[in-house]
């Protein structure tokens, strides 16, 4: 028994030497992590592999100690790769429609930003392998962020059996406790041997498990990548490289997110609706009236109250050679989803849709939901020139000069942003939607509303 117990504590004492080697490479190597590497505190745990709660970096013993028998520098590689899941945001993600294709699509993002790094302290052996699958998903994705491979699996239906083939290929980890996943257990080997006498795992059948990541960790993670990207650009400049995958998930990461629909809600105007207002409505008098009168209430319910929808806004459309006309689409149907499952908007509207490039191709009113159904269903997307936004806002001043709207409460223009814009304020708040696939910062005048979606939010 001493024996057994004095040859566990020198394979704790080697692991723990391993994986404070691998932390120290880590902060060699890459300096602008060291925010990030002091965050996650290293905790041995019998049978576990590696994973991570957003607070500890969990690893088994053994499981370390063979990593670095096969590789002296795979410890460390492996130790990267949790980590920028906690840069990421990985865990912190919300309810998904799959759960381990959302695995799979982070450990690619994260294994094709390590090799993306191009130094030696990420080389393994998978890294050949890992290659020309990632450069086979690059072609059809073109930011191989986790949510963008997500989405891209989702879309083209990946096979069972190719999704665990490509799990296999870039799992590092165990991501117990993300969405449901089912925790991976430490695989007995006849490699055990050499680090441990004692190898009988079959009383051991309860698997590794961690808690969800606490909202206070998620944001925390997120300040951290903040700084991150921040120390980041400053090294890159310094040593002349292209930013690549890395840059590209941090701004994936720290980029502002909308709520599309609540943005909607800035064009309502208040007005009556026809139901009962439960707020004005004295329920006191009514039951009392019941009670003394029997069938007989003082008062009754108001058949109608005020609420805050959307009558009157403009919807113009950038159909210039730079806009898809497939996301173009999405968008309208996106917008009239909102507006129709929500009852944001009245019975009867005043909505006009607008198509230009660099001039006014199509221009329609809207006057119901049936109205709008029917234009999207047999849309053509006309133009595909050059982008000007000054001929929208010229028409819809036009339009408002000769009555066409009462109370207008904005216009809402899709567009990737390449274009002229007018030179001076509107009468109507304005908002500029951006699609972007690159995670940049659009420049808009700074009277207009910034609204940057990215394609698969629509």
């Amino acid at each position: 028994m001493t024996d057994i117990t004095e040859n566990n504590n020198l394979i704790n004492k080697a692991a723990n030497d391993v994986m404070t080697l691998a932390r120290s490479m880590l902060i060699v190597r890459f300096r602008f992590l060291d925010i990030a590497l002091s965050r996650l505190e290293p905790v041995p745990l019998d049978d576990a592999t590696l994973a991570t709660d957003g607070i500890r970096l969990i690893y088994g013993p053994k499981h370390v100690l063979r990593s670095f028998k096969t590789d002296h520098e795979k410890p460390a590689r492996d130790y990267l790769h949790v980590l920028l899941h906690c840069i990421f945001s990985h865990m912190f993600t919300g309810t998904l429609a799959n759960p381990e294709l959302w695995n799979l699509a982070c450990d690619i993002a994260v294994e094709s930003t390590m090799n993306d790094l191009g130094l030696h302290v990420t080389d393994d052996s998978k890294k050949a392998s890992q290659r020309p699958e990632i450069e086979r998903i690059r072609a059809d994705v073109k930011m191989l962020t986790a949510e963008k491979i997500y989405h891209y699996f989702l879309e083209t239906g990946i096979m069972d059996e190719e999704a665990e083939r490509l799990t296999e290929l870039f799992r590092s980890d165990d991501h117990s406790g993300w969405h449901g996943s089912k925790p991976r257990r430490e695989a007995d080997s006849s490699n055990d041997k050499n680090l441990s006498n004692n190898n009988n795992t079959d009383d051991k059948d309860d698997a590794f498990t961690i808690e969800m990541p606490l909202p206070e960790i998620a944001e925390e993670w997120k300040e951290i990548a903040e700084k991150v990207e921040d120390a980041l650009e400053t090294f890159f400049k310094e040593q002349g490289d292209e930013e690549g995958g890395l840059i590209q998930n941090l701004k994936a990461v720290n980029r502002e997110k909308y709520d599309y629909a609540a943005f909607l809600k800035k064009f309502s105007v208040p007005g009556e609706t026809i139901g009962v207002n439960d707020e004005e409505f004295d329920y006191i008098f009514y039951t009392y009236g019941l009670e003394l009168y029997e069938n007989m209430p003082l008062v009754e319910p108001l058949e109608y109250k005020e609420s805050r929808r959307i009558r009157e806004f403009v919807i113009a459309i950038d159909t210039s050679a730079s806009t898809s006309g497939d996301l173009v689409q999405k968008f309208l149907q996106k917008t009239y989803n909102i507006l129709k499952s929500t009852e944001s908007y009245f019975s009867r509207v005043n909505i006009h849709i607008i198509q230009c490039d660099a001039e006014i191709q199509e221009h329609v009113k809207i006057n119901s939901d049936e109205e709008f159904d029917r234009y999207i269903s047999g849309m053509d997307i006309l133009g595909l020139g050059g982008t000007d936004f000054r001929p929208v806002f010229k028409l819809v001043d036009e339009l408002i000069e000769a009555g066409e709207f009462s109370d207008l409460r904005g216009l809402i223009y899709f567009t990737d942003g390449y274009g002229t814009f007018p030179a001076h304020k509107p009468d109507y708040q304005t908002a500029f939607v951006f699609i972007d696939d690159e995670y940049r910062d659009p420049e808009v005048p700074p009277w207009a509303i910034k609204l940057v979606l990215q394609d698969e939010e629509i």
